[in-house]
């Protein structure tokens, strides 16, 4: 059985999952087998990714085949911006539910704190490149995904780059009905999020942390960037342990009891990614680590730096 963390709903959530952004829809449904045939039962999902479809063939391939029932996986998605206006946030999540062919999905993430224009563009950018937003207040969209909840579309709701100020605002939310389960933040060693974790776990809110391996594949990546891979304290940390920089990457957050999601669509990758609970970092590999924090991002969010809730303008 892979560890998992309980949430505060009191569903037991796998520590690592396999995300699924930047997932090509020609290989995401192969990939999602090979990771539950791997053992994984946590599967990371997005409607902005585009290939939830594909996704849901995955899962469904398996179960099928009676390797896992539904009850077995926990399945993630999340809410896109441009779907804030509370009037937009069930269609949204209908349409994540028909995609993936499922009855429900286990939680469902409110993306980014932003609200962003309706209509078909993903990323409706104004002259300035910047994302336009759509008035919305995310309390607003709050209260519409808990209505999910008592729906019986999702099992839990949660948020992702929410800063400290914006988490605790919706817990101080007049007539607040479910806390958020998790929030899912950029977090590896050289952003370890020390603050925010501490904070959201104090309120028993659980940490997801996406980009683990510093997510070298996205687009926007450059050469002269630091690489946590080529990150030499890393390298003899893996070294000495005899695993792999991205093993050791991924062991970080689960000794730290942070949920974390790993993306890959190369099957000996993706086996690799889950062989993380053979082995403990020593507290002294741990601190190396923590050490390397730079307060870097891959993630920095420039298309929103404008908005009125952008969360990356203040200390955590």
């Amino acid at each position: 059985m892979i560890p998992a963390v309980t949430l505060n709903n009191g569903a037991n959530m796998p520590i690592l999952g396999l995300g699924t952004w930047r997932a090509d829809p020609g290989k995401v449904t192969e990939a999602v087998k090979e990771a539950i045939g791997a053992g994984y039962r946590h599967i990371d999902g997005a409607y902005v990714y585009q290939n939830e479809e594909e996704v849901g063939a995955g899962i469904h391939a398996m179960i099928d085949q009676g390797v896992v029932k539904r009850e077995d996986l926990f399945v993630v998605s999340k809410l896109w911006c441009c779907f804030h206006l509370p009037s937009l946030v069930r269609k949204a999540c209908e349409k994540t539910l028909r995609d993936l062919k499922l009855d429900y999905v286990d939680l469902y993430l409110m993306h980014f704190p932003m609200g962003t224009k309706p209509g078909d563009e993903l990323f409706p950018l104004d002259e300035d490149g910047q994302v336009i937003s759509d008035g919305s207040d995310f309390l607003d969209t709050w209260k519409a995904m808990e209505e999910l909840v008592d729906a019986g579309l999702v099992k839990a709701i949660g948020i992702s780059n929410f800063n400290k100020d914006q988490t605790e605002a919706i817990l101080n939310k007049p007539g607040l009905k479910y806390k958020p389960a998790t929030n899912q933040i950029e977090c590896h060693p050289y952003l370890i999020q020390e603050k925010l974790i501490s904070y959201c776990h104090s309120k028993g809110i659980s940490v997801t942390a996406y980009s683990p391996l510093g997510s070298p594949d996205r687009p926007w990546a450059s050469s002269e960037e630091p690489s946590l891979l080529e990150e030499p304290k890393i390298k003899a940390i893996a070294n000495k342990y005899n695993k792999t920089p991205a093993q050791v990457l991924i062991r970080f957050h689960i000794q730290r009891n942070v949920i974390v999601i790993a993306k890959s669509v190369t099957p000996h990758r993706i086996k690799e990614n889950f062989q993380v609970f053979d082995f403990a970092l020593s507290e002294d590999d741990m601190n190396v680590m923590l050490s390397l924090n730079k307060n870097w991002r891959g993630f920095p969010l420039e298309w929103a730096s404008k908005h009125k809730d952008f969360p990356l303008n203040s200390e955590y």
